[in-house]
């Protein structure tokens, strides 16, 4: 399309003198300008014109034919009423005629005869804004050379006229010499009242003309003329029965057959002079009519009035207009009574002439378009003063015409217009408007009517314009993309197309901006505005395709995604920027452009791509726990840990590595999805290990014990000791399970502890591949939210004392239940001490304190510590009836609780003595109980029993529950005490008040 507006060059005719005989006028009278009103293919090489909006004449009219009727009209209209001929005037050097100057032309038209010796520049040129091209008028005013290098004469107008319109001096000559004729037959007639066709058909005779074949054309072109004006144009509206336009086709008809007889006294001129007659007189009213309509039927007179317009550009250089313009249209004006013509026809025909030259020489002068601009806004106010009909059926198509070549530039002007020519743009621009405005609000009755007011014709237009080029220009870049991806397809990681098409479509929008918005913007002015909102949404109808056919976070889609981000920004500023005068701040424009959200697209696929690796991971964590043996002798931790922490560090490495704008944003998913990963793992790391209290053994029932007693007795409770057992040995089959035994639960907590140590370095490492990211900022480092793992550490920190403590009390009262719950104090309690627990117990320590980590070794150590003590009560409070103890055993139990006490202090080496102290508080405080006399043991039982139920407890103290938080001031504490107290004051007591049998 562009080519048809820049790209054609076209050379200027550069005829410099015009021959003076019949065949150089022949040739030079079949022109492009004119070859258009017959419908024949004849153009010239040099003119490209549109077709005319006028209509169609009969296809048997040439070039030649309408050209020469239209001087003979020009010529009648600009005769004198004598018959002298009309001639030149040679001027002397001065500009006075010459001495020497034809005689006659004292009688010839004025106008006809002024000399062309006069450069001062037009006054119709200046205010069309035309160029002076006084070069030419000088070279015809000086004479331009002839064949034998002779000076011609200077030129009249009339001379001038003949020159332009490239007839030759035979055909002028004859012409006059015929209109002298007519003037001498009819005086005081005006020639509007001849039927000038007609008339010459009268005059001449085949002797008249050099040869029977110039005749015949000539005879032949003038009863077409007849043909055209009377027949299929008239002035008025013709019945097809009517009997003269019967005649007078016969007549045509036959004449074209076989050429008719003509001169003054002829018959068959007779009877074609009373078929014309009858037609061209003609009128409404049935009134004689003083001129004859012959010529004035649309479009026969706008077509020969056109070509008389055109008469008015250079014939040395098709895009000039000649100085003489004034002069020269002053005479074409006077052909307006045969023509039937007015100013503002004149208008409509004057601006269609200007803008056809403009396109027909290559649209490279933007003079004349300039000139057809002004020229318009002269029509525009001719078409708000009158609503005549057939004005407005001609404007119409020629205001059609003109907006149809117009627009189909303007549709499409990224693609019409470059540095080259974007300086015709804005006149075309106007034209466009202008044209459509006259049409809509002047032509259209609907407009009228209903709409006056309500519709900014420019505006509309201009948004149009602005639409259709830009989505046209659009397609063009997406071809464009499409091509150079297909091209760049071996090329190494080539660019997706729409990152190459948000890279064009940015600079396509730069330069609407840049280039084409300040020129719109004098009719529309949001111009840049609606602009980039077309181009967002062409864009954004590709992004949408491209996003529903994404089904992974992949580098072209990240690539486009944040293109289509970019792309976005800088086409909201640019609208921004450019409705920032308007009354809604740009809101109208904005809600053009639907957010791409290419940065909500990006963050919900990584969101799901993180969903994927951390559900991946998950189910890595499921079945490498299913495999993990926690092997102590293999692997100080865990290998499916040091595997798991290593992915995560991967993991790290792949986010930061997307090519994301938001890695600050997302980064606190991530991190939640692994700290849930990492939780998981610890929780599937303790699972089955146990509790405290899985390995605390059933407390038995209360019994009654002497020396010498068996395990058999139970007080009303028996089926607890059966309970008991069952219990006892469901924990003994768990603990079975060689993954639980203390060296795996070593393993297991060592393996939690370096996760916990680990996180402490991922954060870190983090917090530096945040800082390496393009995207983070300051605040989004320093900020320590969403960069730490929330719920992981406080999981360790969880998990590792369940399993200390669940390892502490499985030693104490699992694996060395044999020396402490079946060995200690069992019988006499001088026979049954504490060294071979704590031997066991030493050895357990040992094993603990080479192979635990250090950063939880003394935890673990008190926790077994806590146990052995429970443990120590527990034999002593509810080691059942095997057990039994005297005041002087207090000793023993005193001494051998020190010596547990000592294994842990180690001589200083061991636990600190605090923590010894605060574990130790509960047994320091009980043991005191076993060294005091059963009586006043019975007397603060009593008390205490009556302190905790009141009156209720008077007649009959009732038996208190165990609690197991032993304590010298709890009754249950006491009564256990008493219980296992091996003296008859406690039998009695035990007895009277529980009815506890004095034996078992």
């Amino acid at each position: 399309m562009a080519s048809l507006f820049r790209d054609r060059t076209f050379g200027h005719s550069k005829r410099d003198s015009f021959s003076s005989t019949a065949s150089a006028a022949a040739a030079a009278i079949i022109s492009s300008a004119s070859s258009r009103f017959s419908g024949t293919t004849t153009t010239s090489s040099a003119l490209s014109p549109l077709p005319s909006p006028f209509g169609d004449l009969t296809p048997t009219l040439t070039a030649a034919d309408i050209r020469e009727t239209a001087y003979e009209i020009f010529v009648a209209a600009c005769r004198t009423s004598t018959g002298k001929a009309l001639t030149y005037i040679p001027s002397s050097a001065d500009g006075s005629p010459s001495p020497s100057s034809n005689s006659n032309s004292s009688s010839s038209s004025p106008s006809m005869q002024r000399s062309l010796t006069s450069t001062a520049a037009s006054k119709m040129k200046k205010a069309l804004g035309l160029r002076s091209s006084s070069s030419s008028a000088s070279k015809r005013a000086d004479g331009s050379p002839g064949s034998g290098g002779k000076p011609k004469k200077p030129m009249t107008i009339g001379e001038l006229m003949r020159v332009q319109m490239r007839v030759s001096e035979t055909v002028d000559s004859r012409i006059r010499r015929g209109l002298l004729r007519i003037s001498a037959s009819q005086l005081g007639r005006r020639i509007e009242s001849a039927v000038l066709p007609l008339e010459l058909l009268q005059q001449f005779k085949s002797s008249d003309f050099t040869d029977q074949a110039e005749y015949e054309m000539w005879q032949k072109r003038n009863l077409k003329i007849l043909e055209a004006g009377l027949l299929l144009h008239p002035h008025m509206p013709l019945d097809k029965s009517n009997p003269a336009a019967q005649r007078l086709k016969q007549i045509i008809q036959a004449a074209l057959d076989r050429p008719m007889e003509t001169g003054r006294n002829n018959e068959s001129m007779q009877v074609l002079r009373t078929a014309v007659v009858a037609l061209a007189s003609r009128s409404s009213g049935g009134s004689v009519l003083e001129s004859s309509h012959w010529a004035d039927g649309f479009p026969l007179n706008l077509r020969l009035y056109e070509i008389l317009l055109e008469a008015i550009f250079d014939v040395n250089d098709e895009t000039s207009i000649i100085e003489e313009v004034d002069e020269l249209m002053e005479l074409i004006k006077k052909t307006w009574g045969i023509l039937g013509l007015n100013q503002m026809l004149h208008n409509v025909c004057f601006t269609w002439v200007l803008f056809n030259r403009f396109v027909a020489t290559g649209q490279g002068e933007n003079d004349l378009l300039d000139a057809a601009d002004v020229q318009l806004a002269e029509v525009a106010k001719d078409a708000k003063a009158t609503k005549d009909p057939a004005y407005s059926k001609v404007l119409s198509s020629t205001l059609t015409a003109m907006l149809g070549w117009a627009e189909k530039r303007l549709l499409a002007y990224h693609e019409t217009f470059d540095g080259g020519n974007i300086e015709s743009m804005q006149t075309i621009v106007s034209i466009g408007v202008s044209a459509a405005k006259i049409l809509v609000e002047d032509i259209s009755n609907e407009y009228r009517r209903r709409r006056k007011g309500e519709v900014d014709v420019a505006r509309s237009r201009i948004d149009t314009y602005i639409r259709s080029s830009l989505r046209t220009a659009f397609a063009q870049r997406m071809e464009k993309a499409d091509s150079n991806r297909r091209a760049s397809r071996n090329q190494l990681n080539p660019l997706p197309v729409l990152v190459i098409l948000a890279k064009d479509v940015g600079e396509l929008a730069t330069k609407e901006k840049e280039v084409f918005s300040p020129i719109l913007k004098r009719w529309h002015p949001f111009a840049a505005g609606v602009a980039v909102a077309t181009l967002h949404v062409c864009y954004g109808n590709e992004l949408k395709q491209f996003v529903s056919g994404i089904t992974e976070l992949t580098p072209d889609a990240v690539q486009v995604l944040r293109a289509a981000d970019k792309l976005e920004k800088d086409l909201v500023q640019i609208a921004v920027e450019d409705s920032v005068d308007s009354d809604d701040g740009g809101k109208a424009i904005i809600r053009e452009m639907p957010p791409f959200e290419a940065e909500g697209i990006i963050a919900n696929m990584v969101k799901d791509w993180i969903k994927t690796r951390t559900d991946r991971l998950k189910e890595w964590v499921d079945r490498s726990l299913q495999q993990e043996v926690w092997n102590p002798r293999a692997n100080e931790y865990a290998p499916s840990a040091i595997d798991l922490l290593r992915v995560m560090d991967e993991t790290m490495d792949a986010f930061f590595q997307l090519p994301i704008p938001m890695h600050p944003a997302l980064l606190p998913d991530l991190m939640a999805g692994l700290d849930r990963c990492l939780q998981y793992y610890v929780t599937k790391t303790k699972s089955g290990c146990g509790s405290r209290n899985t390995y605390i053994p059933t407390m038995p029932a209360l019994t009654r014990c002497t020396t010498g007693t068996k395990f058999q007795g139970v007080w009303k409770k028996k089926d607890k000791s059966v309970n008991t057992q069952k219990r006892n040995s469901q924990v003994a089959t768990m603990n079975g399970d060689s993954s639980f035994a203390m060296p795996q639960l070593v393993v297991r907590i060592n393996t939690l502890q370096k996760i916990r140590t680990e996180l402490e370095g991922l954060e870190k490492r983090i917090i530096t591949l945040l800082r390496n990211s393009e995207s983070a900022h300051i605040e989004d480092i320093s900020n320590g939210l969403g960069k730490k793992f929330e719920i992981t550490p406080a999981a360790c920190v969880e998990a590792i004392q369940q399993l200390s403590e669940a390892m502490a009390y499985k030693i104490v009262f699992h694996d060395l239940s044999h020396v402490l719950w079946d060995g200690l104090y069992v019988g006499e309690p001088s026979s049954s001490r504490v060294e071979s627990f704590l031997q066991e117990l030493e050895q357990k320590l040992t094993i603990i304190s080479n192979t635990v980590n250090e950063r939880v070794r003394t935890r673990i150590i008190a926790d077994i510590m806590k146990a052995s003590f429970d443990g120590f009560l527990l034999v002593l409070l509810a080691g059942g009836p095997c057990r039994a103890f005297t005041r002087q055993d207090s000793q023993i139990i005193e001494d051998d609780f020190k010596s547990l006490k000592d294994l842990f202090w180690a001589n200083g080496d061991g636990l600190p003595t605090d923590i010894i102290n605060k574990y130790s508080t509960t047994v320091r405080d009980v043991l005191p109980l076993y060294r005091a006399d059963t009586e006043s043991l019975i007397e603060r039982f009593r008390r205490l029993t009556l302190e905790a139920y009141g009156s209720s407890a008077k007649s009959r103290l009732p038996l208190p529950p165990t609690s197991g938080q032993w304590n010298p001031t709890e009754p249950n504490t006491l009564l256990r005490v008493l219980c296992y107290r091996n003296d008859e004051a406690a039998t009695k007591f035990l007895k009277k008040t529980y009815n506890l049998p004095k034996k078992l």
